[in-house]
């Protein structure tokens, strides 16, 4: 009701009373609002924003609206933008926009600034360097507690975050952490040293950020200094930018599970023939390595003659074991991510997989055997012969679920490429290798 209100403002050209009913909004509120206006209108109502609140809304923007808007402003109110966003929210920015954008910033950008950015922009995508902010308060270890709470007043205002503060020496090396509480309730007079803590969790500028968010987590930080590769303090990566990146790399891990190429677009932002080309190459593969179990069924067709039905059963024998494969995999994914299982589990997970698997074959195979022999009428070799070929085959599914995700990040391949369709297609392959060894073996039909 209230994006229908303020549109019906806008067509009317009723601007002051649009610029009243949304000054008082959060900027993430107002950033929603313009993404659910047409481009246009959204152009304009940003530029219906007071000064001081215009920087923060455009933090929140989708990088198309934000490249929509930057064409639209003259460059004295596109650097007035830019100058007031956070260093790192600037540097996520100028990633995300087309060249003519970025040559328009860095040409009103001071030289020092200008040094500054391209440093950042060399940073690996995804680590640590690139996701941290210089705008931090830092403290010397002989400052008064009544100098560091007078510096942070005057400083404060310009840095993302004042409840921890860095101790550093005069070459900018990291030599303790203090945070604002210890401060205030520190006597004025005490010095910095006396107070700060000196064991201190910090990261390096190319560290990747699924190890930056993995140490937030354990340690339930707000925030984490970055260090460079002679332990001198460069930034600080703050929650708010570990989440987008969690977020980031949680929708990897959902695109490559499903067997996509990831992308960095929202859906409705991606053209179909992109999201058809990140699909296309990943069925084409697991289409190609299907042919294997093509060969397999052809390998065995003496077999299918002789006993046809054991025909019926393969549908019921492959998607179980993949089922059971993808249940597997998704499973120590996640516990790889979260730092659960490290490399030296392997055995140990493979163990636990097979007590699994023994667990619930019982259970399958069981009502597998009633249902072929009772309510289907199958003769009981079959049905047992069905029954055995299941149970192995979730087994070994379970078992190669387990251990192949583990088995790509001891070679540093992403393990969610492990996941979802591939191991789907490989436990195929092996669930039917399993049906047909079992079938001639154990029904004495000659191969």
């Amino acid at each position: 009701m209230v994006v229908e209100e303020l549109e019906k403002l806008l067509e009317e050209k009723k601007y002051i009373e649009f610029r009243r009913k949304i000054q008082d909004m959060p900027p993430q509120d107002i950033a929603e609002l313009l993404e659910e206006l047409e481009s246009t209108q959204a152009i304009i109502a940003f530029r219906l924003l007071p000064k001081e609140k215009a920087a923060d809304v455009f933090s929140y923007l989708s990088s198309e609206l934000q490249a929509e808007i930057s064409l639209a402003i003259d460059d004295k109110k596109l650097m007035e933008i830019i100058d007031d966003l956070f260093f790192d929210d600037k540097i996520d920015f100028l990633e995300e926009m087309p060249a003519n954008v970025v040559s328009r910033i860095l040409k009103n950008s001071t030289e020092a600034e200008r040094k500054l950015i391209n440093q950042f922009l060399k940073y690996p995508p995804n680590s640590a360097g690139s996701l941290m902010t210089i705008e931090f308060i830092d403290l010397k270890k002989e400052r008064t507690v009544q100098e560091a709470l007078d510096k942070i007043r005057r400083e404060g205002q310009d840095v993302e975050m004042v409840y921890n503060c860095y101790v550093t020496d005069s070459k900018r090396k990291l030599e303790g952490i203090v945070s604002l509480k210890e401060l205030v309730l520190a006597p004025p007079d005490a010095k910095v040293e006396d107070i700060m803590r000196k064991d201190i969790i910090y990261v390096n500028t190319h560290d990747d950020q699924e190890t930056v968010a993995q140490i937030f987590r354990k340690y339930d930080l707000i925030a984490v200094p970055v260090v460079d590769s002679e332990k001198r303090l460069v930034g600080i990566i703050t929650v708010d930018d570990i989440l987008d990146a969690i977020e980031e790399e949680t929708t990897e891990d959902i695109h490559h599970i499903g067997g996509m190429s990831p992308s960095d677009k929202p859906y409705m932002s991606t053209s179909p023939f992109t999201l058809a080309r990140k699909r296309f190459w990943w069925l084409l593969i697991l289409m190609i390595s299907g042919t294997i179990s093509a060969y397999i069924i052809s390998k065995y067709e003496a077999t299918l003659q002789q006993v046809v039905g054991l025909v019926a059963f393969i549908p019921i024998l492959m998607d179980t074991a993949g089922n059971a494969g993808s249940q597997s995999s998704t499973m120590i994914i996640r516990s790889l991510t979260l730092g659960e299982i490290k490399y030296k589990d392997i055995f140990k997970v493979i163990w636990k997989e097979i007590q699994i698997s023994v667990i619930i074959v019982i259970g399958l195979a069981t009502v597998n055997f009633l249902k072929i022999h009772f309510l289907e009428g199958y003769p009981v070799e079959i049905a047992f012969t069905v029954s055995i070929a299941l149970m192995s085959a979730v087994c070994v599914a379970n078992v190669i679920g387990g251990a192949l995700p583990i088995i790509a990040q001891l070679f540093h391949i992403d393990p969610t490429v492990m996941a979802g369709p591939l191991i789907t297609t490989i436990a195929d392959a092996v669930s039917l290798t399993i049906y047909f060894a079992l079938a001639t073996h154990l029904l004495n039909i000659p191969v």
